[in-house]
């Protein structure tokens, strides 16, 4: 291995908390994350992509992202489909070789391997965690009567420390596999791609970068000077330069994290997208777009220009999520001149950010709910979080990809997800809510969830006792086969450590429950005793059965466990 590619996957280690005693698996983590993050920009946890260790059909991770977001079961991807109504699917195989070469038997392996996972009846064995990911691609072709844009996307990545020089015996054994993925009929597209160090290091120092575009606005306007704002241009931008911004350029994929701030996620099929699409459709709908669309607004923290040329760094589309899908969707039969409405907007103060984010997704539909992801407790948490020693410290990421450019450990990153979730199963008694059903989740935002009136520090213990026990997960200390039932772990952790005699939320004397279960969390031998007895308490609670996915979803696992940890 070279000293390059030594040296980015110690640093990968470093962020991603690792253990250092075995370099196969750690490529192999590498490997994935590199991969994943050429296509998919926000955080995730290479545990739940890792499938290498015996009975892995020759493969070393599995990405299943279903309408841009990346998903670990049948339920989040059940979610995905009553929210947009639709299904947009890519698989991705990862397979690492730490050798300096690449090997045709091998490679011809791991096509076989792809191959065998797709099938109706496979042959051969397989561990729980491919059975796992053919759970998720089994749900997916049961309901293929809701792919949108086709059948899924089916992509191999084989990589080597070594150098890639196109080979024609060992692309010819690629093209094979593609072959034979493609005669089953399951995929729109089969891509199977050879990288080796210089490929892969260049996509690791990729995922370090914010996102840059850059892209050309002439007919615009300046706006007046606006104070917090250092410039803005208003005007019509052609769909064709449009797409450059909200679309990757190796992938062709829609850029799902620029839409992080813009408060909703796409809403799919529902009757105001349908009609802008239906519109869309027709020679009078498309000439009038201009003005009858209320447009995209792009907020850059970094913005260059001459003359008409713009290049944005680290920016997100504000509002104009359902508008720039529906644009996108449509890409292929709109013309490149079409007339975008659109504001770009520069700016490094997260007030005016919120301001302008507040205030032009007020123009439609949008609740007070939505709208809480802006608020003052966020920022509250965020401060807070990084308040503590670094040992302690934490990173609330509030903007996707928010410390991408910094160096910190990767497991000690929350994001609000992450918050919500581990805030739900640890002090509003809801792990199995948090682990299985996080749509149902959404609706207690304010009031049983980021409720403005809550003290700050249980959400603290919450993200602290969820990276713990990652921690755990990636050092071997807690066995991962406990993973399905990680928020239940931290219900019981917080039953353990501070007693089942829990305060309000609301009541000063939260702060010194919330510290009396930090000080075990942050004792390295105490927390490590904690989780131990929590696993103990899920023991109980599962009375003999197996520990399985559709084992945590009962309420009356729920109920065991709280009492087994009381």
């Amino acid at each position: 291995m070279d000293r390059i590619t030594k040296a980015h996957i110690d640093e990968f280690r470093q962020e991603q908390s690792l253990p250092d005693n075995d370099i196969a698996l750690t490529f192999e983590h590498f490997v994935n994350y590199c991969v994943l993050s050429d296509h998919y920009d926000d955080e995730f946890s290479v545990l739940d992509l890792h499938t290498g260790g015996g009975q892995d059909l020759t493969i070393d991770g599995i990405a299943v992202v279903v309408n841009g977001t990346l998903v670990t079961s049948t339920d989040e991807a059940a979610a995905l489909l009553a929210l947009n109504g639709f299904l947009d699917v890519q698989f991705m195989f990862m397979q690492a070789k730490t050798s300096s070469g690449f090997n045709g038997e091998e490679i011809a392996a791991f096509g076989d391997g792809v191959l065998e996972f797709f099938e109706t009846e496979p042959e051969a064995p397989m561990s729980d965690d491919i059975i796992e990911a053919r759970e998720i691609m089994g749900w997916i072709y049961d309901h293929s009567s809701r792919f949108r844009h086709g059948r899924p996307s089916c992509e191999l990545f084989y990589v080597s420390t070594g150098k890639w020089v196109g080979d024609a015996h060992l692309s010819t054994k690629m093209r094979r596999a593609e072959r034979r993925l493609n005669e089953t009929n399951l995929f729109g597209k089969v891509e199977y791609r050879a990288l080796g160090a210089a490929e892969i290091q260049a996509s690791w120092i990729r995922s370090k970068n914010a996102s840059s575009v850059e892209f050309t606005f002439a007919n615009k306007a300046t706006l007046p000077e606006i104070g917090g704002v250092s410039e803005s241009y208003v005007g019509v931008l052609p769909l064709g330069e449009f797409l450059k911004i909200i679309s990757d350029p190796d992938t062709g994929s829609i850029r799902k994290h620029i839409f992080e701030d813009n408060v909703r996620d796409f809403q799919g099929d529902n009757p105001v997208n349908n009609e802008m699409a239906a519109s869309l459709a027709t020679t009078a709908g498309a000439d009038r777009f201009a003005v009858l669309n209320n447009g995209v607004t792009l907020v850059a923290r970094s913005l260059k220009n001459t003359a008409n040329k713009f290049i944005a760094s680290d920016y997100q589309i504000v509002n104009g999520c359902q508008t720039s899908h529906v644009l996108y969707n449509g890409r292929n039969s709109l013309p490149d001149s079409l007339g975008v409405p659109f504001k770009v907007i520069a700016t490094n103060d997260d007030e005016v950010i919120n301001a302008i984010t507040t205030a032009t997704n007020r123009q439609t539909q949008v609740t007070d709910e939505d709208l809480f992801a802006l608020s003052e407790f966020q920022k509250r948490l965020e401060a807070f979080m990084q308040a503590f020693e670094e040992k302690y410290r934490l990173h609330y990421e509030r903007r996707s990809r928010q410390y991408s450019t910094q160096n910190v450990e990767k497991v000690r990153i929350i994001n609000k997800t992450i918050a919500l979730r581990a805030f739900a199963a640890m002090f509003a008694d809801e792990p199995r809510r948090a682990a299985n059903y996080y749509s149902e989740l959404k609706p207690l935002v304010g009031t049983r969830i980021f409720n403005s009136d809550h003290k700050i520090e249980p959400y603290y213990t919450a993200a602290f006792a969820y990276y713990k026990l990652e921690f755990f997960f990636r050092n071997g200390q807690i066995p991962v086969s406990y993973k399905p039932a990680r928020y239940h772990l931290l219900a019981a952790a917080r039953l353990i450590a501070g007693g089942s005699s829990m305060p309000a939320l609301t009541a000063n004397q939260m702060e010194k429950y919330a510290k009396k279960i930090n000080e075990v969390l942050w004792d390295d031998k105490k927390s490590i005793d904690l989780f131990r007895k929590a696993c103990d308490a899920v023991d109980i609670a599962l009375d003999g059965t197996e520990l399985t996915r559709d084992a945590v979803k009962v309420q009356s696992f729920t109920d065991s466990l709280l009492q087994a940890a009381r």
